[in-house]
């Protein structure tokens, strides 16, 4: 909330306090603008405590009382995001008389029509955005449609006709967003003719091939999709930015080994070797990473003593030692990093190195003495705590872990990271309410902390019935962050939680087309099954064991429908 709002409420507060005496009536009328404020003041109020069908009440009677065009919009944005349709109709018609048609209020009438389920008036709004003169309206159509609505068929049946009827305009950028909308909406039919039609307009792009080889993975058709991407390794040889896309797309592929190769082209720096190190660590393709790991130290030795052996190349290699589990090596690359950026990630490393070595006691002592040593940074001295932490949770160290916690946040009161770190390892041990009270500890002290806000929301939704108390704060995170995969799979779990289960399904294949996440699909699975669709669950169900076997959620989902 902005400081003068915070300043105004605390003085309105006072007023209100103030004995009735000391109040001398004014024969002065009331301006419509002042009532105006005390509005606005009380709807940001009410958004930033996560109420949000409240926010979209007051901003609306705030957009009443005042002509301004900003509050009308702002109060239409508010009442889309509490899916309050008949306030976000009237802010709109508000917003409507006192502005422009602008590109936003456009936007927002589709948005407004889909959420309705007015298909003909979205296809009209959606298509007069499309012929926008300034080629920009179509971001905003893009916008609308990803938005969805109530009726999960209807943005993705009004794509069609926008295809059918040549609305998407002929630009190669709008051609590749609208198409991979279409794949994120699991329309693998349209997607397929899109990425034709786009491979025949926009032929010898490279763009277009990665798109086309995206399709193909999409429609399992692998092979395929690799010969596309081999084709166009030559014209990665001497292109970073194509080299990178590629790594990217043979990844997605389930071919990270390949995506090294790709990488291995043209000139190496060490970001380029840490990339190629990542990806084999990822195939588990340990004898390339061997031969990497030869490759660098000879790349290493060169000439110019400035780059040979720089620090960042020393906990690059001691990264490498440490994958193929050559422990002493890795720890002595780590041990010989220089003073400087590096050096506290390689002490870090260390400590984790001489854990895995079962040097169990001098890890720990070398994270206390880490911990303790005022010449390094307090962000480095409070990773050891983390790092103690972690290792401690890994060696089954329940108490130990806790008494960690308790050590660094007495070095570091309110330190946000153990706050939250403690929190999590809480609700491991199904202890709610101290993992509510860190989190809750958090936002006292960072009202508006995203991360702390759908954690609490999301365990109390998950592990507690205090469904309403969880809404709210989920509310407050989607203020801040309406398109994060995380926070809508939040919102969709505590509308199910809250047996709104039509609507829930809505946001959580939202939250899985932006995020292939297993606890997001597992999420979606138990759904799907509670409402009797069990061929699809089980195709989530598969979905999620494919990313994660061992996630919780799944685990937990798989026992209660025992699917």
């Amino acid at each position: 909330m902005p400081e003068m709002i915070r300043t105004r409420l605390a003085m309105l507060a006072l007023v209100a306090l103030a004995p009735v005496a000391l109040a001398a009536p004014s024969t002065r009328p009331v301006d419509p603008k002042d009532d105006a404020l005390t509005t606005v003041m009380a709807g940001e109020f009410a958004l930033q405590a996560g109420q949000l069908p409240d926010a979209a009440r007051w901003y609306l009677d705030a957009a009443r009382r005042d002509d301004d065009a900003g509050l009308a919009e702002r109060a239409t944005r508010i009442a889309l995001l509490a899916k309050d349709d008949a306030r976000a109709a009237e802010a709109l018609k508000l917003w409507r008389a006192r502005s422009p048609r602008t590109l936003a209020l456009r936007g927002a009438e589709a948005t407004l029509a889909l959420r309705q389920g007015q298909g003909r008036q979205a296809r009209r709004e959606l298509a007069g955005l499309m012929q926008d003169p300034d080629e920009l309206g179509w971001r905003y159509a893009l916008t609308a449609l990803a938005s969805g609505g109530k009726d999960p068929e209807l943005a993705p049946r009004l794509l069609r006709e926008l295809v059918d009827q040549g609305a998407i305009p002929d630009t190669l950028q709008a051609w590749l967003a609208f198409t991979g909308l279409a794949q994120q909406m699991d329309q693998p039919v349209l997607a397929e003719r899109m990425v034709a039609n786009v491979v025949k307009r926009f032929s010898g792009e490279p763009q277009v091939a990665l798109l086309q080889a995206s399709q193909l993975q999409q429609a399992g058709r692998k092979d395929e999709a690799k010969t596309v991407l081999d084709g166009l390794l030559p014209k990665a040889a001497g292109d970073a930015a194509l080299r990178l896309k590629l790594a990217e797309e043979y990844d997605r592929l389930g071919d990270p080994a390949a995506a090294s190769r790709a990488m291995g082209q043209g000139p190496q720096d060490t970001l380029t070797y840490g990339l190629r190190a990542q990806l084999l660590a990822k195939a588990d393709d340990k004898q390339a990473l061997d031969a990497l790991y030869e490759e660098l130290k000879r790349a290493s030795t060169g000439k110019d003593p400035a780059t040979a052996y720089s620090p960042e190349r020393r906990l690059l290699l001691g990264q490498m030692a440490e994958f193929l589990e050559r422990r002493e090596e890795a720890l002595a690359w780590y041990r010989s990093v220089p003073a400087g950026e590096q050096r506290a990630e390689a002490r870090l490393r260390a400590i984790k190195t001489l854990f895995d070595l079962q040097r169990k006691d001098e890890a720990f002592a070398e994270a206390r003495r880490l911990q303790a040593d005022a010449g390094v940074g307090d962000g480095t001295r409070r990773d050891a705590y983390l790092m103690e932490a972690e290792l401690r949770h890994e060696d089954r160290q329940d108490a130990g872990e806790l008494e960690v916690f308790a050590r660094g946040l007495a070095a570091y009161p309110d330190d946000l990271a153990l706050l939250y770190s403690r929190g999590l390892a809480w609700e491991r041990r199904d202890r709610i309410d101290h993992a509510e009270a860190d989190f809750r500890r958090i936002l006292v002290i960072e009202p508006d902390n995203v991360a702390a806000l759908n954690a609490l929301g999301y365990t109390l939704a998950d592990r507690t019935t205090r469904y309403q108390e969880a809404l709210e704060l989920i509310d407050r995170a989607r203020a801040a962050a309406p398109e994060d995969a995380a926070i809508i799979d939040s919102y969709g779990w505590v509308l199910y939680r809250l047996g709104r289960n039509a609507e829930a399904l809505v946001e959580l294949r939202r939250a899985f087309t932006l995020q292939k996440d297993a606890e997001i699909a597992a999420h979606v699975a138990e759904v799907l099954w509670v409402m009797g669709q069990k061929d699809e669950a089980r195709r989530f169900f598969e979905e999620a064991r494919k990313i994660d076997p061992d996630n919780r959620s799944l685990q937990r989902a798989l026992e209660k429908t025992g699917a």
